[in-house]
């Protein structure tokens, strides 16, 4: 016998069970992210790369808060206990140098006979005039390398139209005067995969 389908049921897909919280956390299947929820989310994709390749690294963030980078701390905020279950260590600087000295600092671990991890990969964040301010500490950063099995990846919010600063700014041109490797993500997707290629390029 021959069941009559409702024509409601062809026209309406099942909806999958999504929550706002599977940002952060779904591993399969669609997720909807903001800019400033992908640099969390990166964080907690890069452990997993680690992890499937056999190495046991800690996680850093540190930087500056204000626009157009100033959500950022308000995301990791939010996610304190998926971070917590992640062993994220979140520092949020009081200036954009201190941030970057912190981050510089992580990359010292892996050559300590006492490290109880394979290395520490990084973020620093901060908008424009933050990466003049933090000069010394990216340059040298640069300047010195990353450990093999950690990796700093600088995030720069810049604020070409001057909408939230007191002056434009773009950050390439400097961050090429210290010879560091620049990505530039077009979108939010971009933002995950280049994030990954920032801290490959790191390691190198």
């Amino acid at each position: 016998m021959n069941a009559r389908v409702p024509s409601q049921a062809i026209l309406t897909p099942a909806l999958s069970d999504y929550q706002l919280g599977d940002n952060l956390s779904a591993t399969t299947g669609r997720i909807f992210l903001t800019g400033t929820q992908a640099l969390v989310r990166l964080v907690l994709m890069q452990r997993e790369r680690d992890r499937a390749a056999g190495l046991n690294t800690a996680r850093f963030i540190s930087g500056y808060r204000r626009s157009p980078l100033g959500m950022v701390d308000q995301q990791l905020w939010k996610a304190k206990t998926l971070l917590a279950s992640h062993d994220v260590r979140f520092l949020p600087a009081i200036n954009e140098e201190l941030g970057g000295t912190s981050v510089l600092g992580t990359q010292r671990v892996e050559s300590d006979p006492e490290r109880t991890v394979d290395g520490v990969f990084a973020m620093w964040y901060g908008k424009g005039p933050g990466v003049d301010r933090a000069g010394d500490a990216l340059k040298h950063g640069n300047a010195y390398g990353s450990s093999p099995h950690g990796g700093v990846l600088v995030v720069a919010g810049d604020d070409h139209g001057c909408v939230s600063s007191s002056m434009p700014h773009q950050s390439d041109q400097t961050m090429i005067s210290w010879h560091m490797p620049v990505v530039n993500p077009s979108n939010v997707a971009d933002m995950l995969e280049f994030g990954f290629y920032g801290w490959v390029l790191s390691r190198f």
